[in-house]
C-alpha cells in the first residue's frame, strides 16, 4: 500500500509513512482511480544481434545494468516503474500520486535514459504519452488507451530519438524543443500527431505563467506588500510577507507588479518538491545569483559541511551585508514544498536579522500550513495575505484582455473558472484552439495534484460530495460514504480552499460549495464509473427520503437516476428499471419546465427522458407529444416534423392518430388552403380512437385542432367550445403544456368574439387557473385589449409591450409575435398609422420565418387597411391580394377585409359601380364569421362607399349599425370615431 499524504510505498501493518510520518491506517484498502498519467515507453534496438555476439554472462551484466539504471533514472524522476518485458521497460507517471508537473519529470526522465542507454553499448527507441487510464494495484498498474499509444510511439521512433504525444506537448511546452510529425497507429484512424524531442531546458516550468498581462485586482494586496517593503527600507529591519493562495490565483502576477516598482536588489529561490538536494535547493539558487558578492566559505556550509546553527548564521550574516548595499528583497516560491530544515532557516533569518533592510517575500499553497501550522505567528515583523479568486467582473476585464471568445463560451468559462486567472487564460487559449471548454490538461495536472496529496479521509469527503454536484450536503456524504465522522476532513477540506460552507438546500443540515466547479469535476472524474453508477443510484435513494419538499426533485432525481443508467450501460450491464425511473422523473420536471416557459429546459428534460424510456411507455408518448407542442409554440418546424413523421410510422393505432393530427395541425398553420375539411373529418375520426383508449391527451390535442380550424373559419364561439375541452382533458392529467397553449389561442376569440367587457374578463378567471409563464402572458394581452376597449391606448401598448418582452426572454418566439400584433392593432385604433405599419411589417416577417402562413396572410390583409389609410392605394391593392392568396379559402375574416378595402379604393377612384358590389360582398363575408368588430368595420366600409355615391341617408343608417356594434361591445375609441362619422 501507499502512503495517502505522500505516496511512498508503506509495508502493510505499518501505521505511519517512514518518509512524511502520516497516518497510513486508512490506506490499507485497494482503490482504483480514473486518472490522467504519462506513460514512458523505453525498448532496445538491436539486442538479439548484440546477444548473438555476446558471452551470456556479459550480456546478462549488460542488461542487469540496463534494467537498474532505467529504474534509478526514472524514480528519481517519480516516476513508477510498473513491468520490464523483455528488452522494454514501461512506467507510470502520477501513480500513485499525482504531481503538477509530472509530464515534465516523465520528459526529463526520457531525455536521460536517452543519454544514458548509449554509454551501456545499447540503442533504444523511447515513448512517451498522456492520457486517460484506470489505475489501481494489481498486476497492471494502469490500463488504456493511452498506455497503448505510448507504446505504438516507441515503435514509430527511430533509434536514439524520443516521441512525445500531443496532450504531452501540451503539458510541457515551454520546457521542450520539438518536431512535429506525423504517424500511422494501428488501429486508429488517419495519421497520428507527435513530436520528435530535440532538446530539454531542465530547470524550465512546463507552461510558463504569463506575467506581461495588465494586474487586474489584487490593488489592496500590492498595497500592502508595498507598505511592507518601505517599512523595512525605512527602519532598517527585516519582514517576512507571506502570499497565501491556490495553484494559478494570481501570486506570481502580483510579485512581478510589485518586484518592478521596487528599487533594491532581488534574488529568487524556488523549493522542489522532487529530486536531490531539495531542502536547500532555493538557498543555493539565492546564493548563486549573488555572484562575486557572496561568500564561497557559506556555500560549502550550505552543502553539507556545518551544523545547522553554524548554517542559519552564515546564510543571515551573508543577506544582512547585501541588504546593507542596497535593500534587499529575497523571494521564495512553492514553499509549501520545502522542508522542515528550510522552514527553520527562514525562520531563523526573520527571528534574528537587524540592521538591515531584507525583505523575505514567500509564495505559498495553503497546504503550507499542513505542514507548518505556526508560520509567522507570533511574530511582529509578519504579515500573511491570502489571495482570494478575482470578483466576476475582473474575470471579465481578464477574458477581455485575452479576448477570441463568444458570450456563450465566456459564461462557461466564468462558471467554472471560479474566479482562478491561470483556469480562465488556460481555458480562453484552449477554447480559441479548438472552440472547446474543458478541463486543459494544465490545470487537469494541478488539480489531479491537489487531490493526490489529500488524505484518504479527505480524498473520500471531497469525491462524495462531488457526486451530489458542486454544492453537497453533509449528511449526503455520511449517508455515500457510510461514516458519521467527518469534522475533521471537512475542516481541512476549507483550511485548504477546496470547499467553502454555503447556505444549505435541506433543513438542519450543512451544505459546502466546492471553490471550483473544476475542482468538483476532477473529484467526480477520478471516480470509476462502476463507482459512479453505485453512487448515482445511492443518492437518488437518499434524495427521495430528504428531498420530497424540493421544487426541483423530479428534476434532481432524473438526473442522477439517468447518470446511473448510463454508466451501467456503458459499462455493458444496462438497467431497465433504471432507465425507467430516471426517464418517468425526467418527463415529469420536463412538462413542469414548459409550463413555466422554460423553452431550452423542457425540450432537454423531455428529450432524455424519450431516449430512456421504452417503447410503448405511456409516459414516454406523453413526452413525446409534449415535446412536439413545445417545438410548435417555439417556432421549431425542422424538428418538429421528424417527430410527426415517427408517429405516423407507430403501429399503435392511437399513436398513428396522434401523427394524423398533429400532422394536420402543422398544415392548418403552415399550407391552410384546401385542408381545414380534411382537418375536422381527422377530429370526428379521432376522437372515437381516443375515447377507446381512454386518452384523454390525445383527446386534448384533438380539440386544439378543432379550436384552431374553427380559428380559421372565423368563428369565435366554436373556438371558445373546442378550447374548453381542451381544459376538460388537459385538466384531469395535468398537462399543463397543452392547457397553456389553449389559455394562448384563447387570445382570438375573447379578442374578436361576440363578448362584452364584462363576459371577457369572467372567461379570464378560467385561465387564471394555471399560473405558468404562458398563461400570465397570455392574460396580460387580454387585459391589454381591455385597456384599449376603455379607451387607455397607452396603458394597452404598455401591457402588449411587457408580454412581448417577457415572451423574448422566456424563447417563446410564436407568442411574443401575437403580443406584437396585437399593440399593431392599438397603434392603428389610435391613429398613429406610421408605428402600426412598421410593427405589422416586423410581425408578418416573423410569421413567415415561424411557417405560420395562416396567421401571416391576415397580418398582410390589417397592413392593407393601414396603407390604404396612409393614400397608398397600390401598394394596399397588393397587399390584400398577397394576403387573400396565401390564406384558406375558409379564412373569410380576411375576405371581408380584404373585399372592403378594395371597395374603399374604388370608391376613391370614383367607379361607384365597382365600390358598391365589392362593399357588400365584403359585408356577406363578415356576416359568416360571429365577430362583432369585423361587422361593424363592414357596415362603416359600405356606409362609406354610399357617402361617396352621394347616398349620405343611406350612409347614416349603416353607420348607425356599426355604433350599435361598437357600443354593445366596449369599444370606446371606435365608437367615438363613428359618431364623428355620423
Amino acid at each position: 500500500m501507499h502512503c495517502p499524504s505522500c505516496g511512498e510505498e508503506v509495508a502493510f501493518g505499518f501505521r505511519f509513512c517512514g518518509r512524511c510520518g502520516a497516518a497510513v491506517r486508512e490506506a490499507a484498502a485497494v482503490r482504483e482511480l480514473r486518472k490522467v498519467v504519462t506513460v514512458v515507453f523505453c525498448d532496445l534496438s538491436g539486442s538479439t544481434a548484440l546477444a548473438d555476439s555476446t558471452d551470456p554472462e556479459a550480456m546478462r551484466a549488460t542488461m542487469r545494468s540496463y534494467y537498474e539504471q532505467m529504474r534509478t533514472i526514472l524514480e528519481r524522476h517519480g516516476g513508477t516503474v510498473e513491468k520490464f518485458i523483455g528488452d522494454a521497460v514501461m512506467a507510470v507517471f502520477s501513480v500513485p500520486v499525482a504531481h503538477e508537473d509530472d509530464a515534465l519529470r516523465a520528459v526529463r526522465a526520457a531525455w536521460e535514459m536517452r543519454a544514458a542507454v548509449p554509454e551501456l553499448g545499447l540503442r533504444a527507441r523511447i515513448g512517451v504519452n498522456t492520457g486517460e487510464v484506470m489505475a489501481g494495484d494489481g498486476d497492471a498498474l494502469v490500463t488504456g488507451d493511452a498506455v497503448n499509444v505510448a507504446a505504438r510511439l516507441e515503435q514509430a521512433a527511430e533509434v536514439g530519438e524520443v516521441l512525445i504525444g500531443a496532450e504531452t506537448q501540451r503539458l510541457v511546452r515551454d520546457a521542450v524543443a520539438v518536431v512535429p510529425v506525423e504517424i500511422s497507429v494501428k488501429g486508429k484512424p488517419g495519421l497520428l500527431a507527435a513530436f520528435q524531442l530535440t532538446d530539454v531546458d531542465l530547470e524550465a516550468a512546463p507552461v510558463a505563467r504569463r506575467l506581461d498581462t495588465p494586474l487586474i485586482g489584487r490593488r489592496t494586496e500590492l498595497e500592502q506588500l508595498m507598505a511592507a517593503f518601505e517599512r523595512t527600507v525605512r527602519e532598517g529591519r527585516c519582514h517576512l510577507f507571506t502570499l497565501l493562495g491556490v495553484a494559478g490565483v494570481g501570486k506570481s502576477r502580483l510579485v512581478a507588479e510589485f518586484l518592478s516598482g521596487v528599487e533594491a536588489t532581488v534574488l529568487h529561490g524556488r523549493c522542489l518538491d522532487y529530486g536531490e538536494g531539495i531542502t536547500f535547493f532555493p538557498v543555493v539558487s539565492v546564493l548563486k545569483q549573488l555572484g562575486d558578492r557572496g561568500d564561497p566559505t557559506v556555500t560549502r556550509l550550505v552543502a553539507g559541511a556545518s551544523t545547522p546553527n553554524e548554517l542559519f548564521y552564515a546564510v543571515r550574516v551573508q543577506l544582512e551585508e547585501v541588504a546593507r548595499e542596497r535593500p534587499l528583497v529575497v523571494c521564495f516560491d512553492d514553499i509549501q514544498w520545502g522542508e522542515t530544515t528550510f522552514f527553520d532557516l527562514v525562520d531563523h533569518v526573520a527571528d534574528l536579522s537587524r540592521d538591515a533592510p531584507l525583505l523575505l517575500l514567500c509564495l505559498a499553497r495553503p497546504e503550507l500550513l499542513d505542514k507548518r501550522p505556526g508560520w509567522g505567528g507570533g511574530k511582529l515583523n509578519a504579515t500573511t495575505v491570502l489571495l482570494e479568486p478575482l470578483r466576476t467582473d475582473e474575470c471579465l476585464e481578464l477574458i477581455a484582455v485575452h479576448g477570441g471568445i463568444d458570450a456563450e463560451t465566456r459564461e462557461r468559462v466564468l462558471a467554472a473558472a471560479d474566479g482562478n486567472p491561470l483556469f480562465i487564460e488556460e481555458m480562453v487559449a484552449l477554447a480559441r484552439e479548438n472552440g472547446d471548454v474543458r478541463i486543459p490538461g494544465t490545470v487537469q495536472a494541478l488539480l489531479q495534484a491537489r487531490l493526490d496529496q489529500l488524505g484518504a479521509g479527505e480524498r473520500s469527503v471531497i469525491e462524495h460530495g462531488a457526486v451530489e454536484g458542486q454544492v453537497f450536503h453533509r449528511s449526503a456524504v455520511v449517508e455515500l460514504a457510510q461514516t458519521g465522522d467527518l469534522e475533521p476532513q471537512i475542516a481541512g477540506l476549507v483550511r485548504k480552499e477546496l470547499i467553502r460552507p454555503t447556505a444549505p438546500t435541506f433543513p438542519d443540515d450543512h451544505a459546502f460549495r466546492f471553490r471550483h466547479l473544476l475542482i468538483r469535476d476532477a473529484a467526480y472524474d477520478a471516480l470509476p464509473k462502476e463507482t459512479r453508477a453505485e453512487l448515482h443510484e445511492r443518492f437518488a435513494s437518499w434524495l427521495e427520503r430528504h428531498g420530497r419538499d424540493l421544487v426541483e426533485l423530479d428534476e434532481v432525481l432524473g438526473y442522477h437516476l439517468e447518470q446511473a443508467a448510463r454508466y451501467r450501460r456503458e459499462l455493458g450491464r444496462p438497467s431497465p428499471e433504471l432507465e425507467l425511473r430516471a426517464g418517468r422523473a425526467l418527463a415529469s420536471s420536463g412538462a413542469r419546465a414548459a409550463a413555466r416557459s422554460d423553452r431550452q429546459g423542457s425540450l432537454n428534460l423531455l428529450r432524455r427522458a424519450i431516449s430512456l424510456l421504452p417503447e410503448g411507455d405511456a409516459r414516454g408518448r406523453q413526452a413525446l407529444l409534449d415535446e412536439l407542442f413545445v417545438l410548435e409554440i417555439v417556432g421549431e418546424v425542422d424538428e418538429r416534423l421528424p417527430l410527426i413523421e415517427s408517429l405516423e410510422r407507430s403501429d399503435d393505432r392511437t399513436l398513428q392518430m396522434h401523427g394524423r393530427i398533429a400532422r394536420f395541425t402543422y398544415l392548418l398553420q403552415s399550407e391552410p388552403e384546401h385542408v381545414v375539411d380534411a382537418a375536422e373529418q381527422a377530429v370526428a375520426d379521432a376522437l372515437p380512437v381516443f375515447a377507446a383508449a381512454d386518452d384523454d391527451l390525445g383527446a386534448a390535442h384533438a380539440y386544439h385542432m378543432a379550436a384552431l380550424a374553427s380559428w380559421l373559419r372565423s368563428r369565435s364561439l366554436a373556438t371558445v367550445s373546442a378550447l374548453e375541452h381542451v381544459f376538460e382533458h388537459a385538466g384531469r392529467i395535468d398537462a399543463r403544456i397543452v392547457y397553456d397553449q389553449a389559455a394562448m389561442m384563447m387570445l382570438g376569440p375573447l379578442r374578436y368574439g361576440p363578448f362584452t367587457p364584462r363576459e371577457i374578463r369572467e372567461r379570464l378567471e378560467i385561465l387564471r387557473i394555471s399560473d405558468s409563464a404562458l398563461t400570465r402572458q397570455s392574460v396580460m394581452l387580454v387585459e391589454a385589449n381591455l385597456y384599449y376597449m376603455d379607451g387607455r391606448v397607452d396603458d394597452a401598448l404598455n401591457q402588449a409591450s411587457r408580454a412581448a418582452s417577457i415572451a423574448d426572454e422566456l424563447g417563446l418566439g410564436l407568442f411574443a409575435t401575437f403580443a406584437r400584433w396585437e399593440a399593431a392593432h392599438f397603434l392603428d385604433g389610435a391613429g398613429r398609422l406610421d408605428e402600426a405599419a412598421e410593427a405589422l411589417i416586423r410581425v408578418s416577417e416573423a410569421f413567415e420565418a415561424l411557417e405560420q402562413t395562416s396567421f401571416r396572410s391576415t397580418v398582410l390583409l390589417d397592413l392593407a387597411k393601414i396603407r390604404y389609410k396612409q393614400g397608398a392605394l397600390d401598394d394596399a391593392e397588393r397587399l390584400v391580394a398577397d394576403g387573400q392568396a396565401a390564406g384558406a379559402t375558409e379564412d373569410v375574416i380576411n375576405f371581408a377585409y380584404g373585399q372592403g378595402v378594395r371597395g374603399r379604393i374604388a370608391a376613391d377612384r370614383g367607379d361607384h359601380s365597382t365600390a358598391e358590389p365589392l362593399a357588400r360582398e365584403a359585408l356577406t363575408y363578415a356576416y359568416r364569421t360571429d365577430f362583432p368588430g369585423a361587422h361593424a368595420v363592414s357596415l362603416e366600409t359600405l356606409a362609406y362607399v354610399l357617402a361617396a355615391a352621394g347616398r349620405k341617408e343611406e350612409a347614416r343608417v349603416e353607420n348607425m349599425k356599426a355604433l350599435e356594434l361598437w357600443e354593445r361591445y366596449g369599444y370606446a375609441l371606435e365608437a367615438n370615431r363613428t359618431r364623428t362619422l355620423i
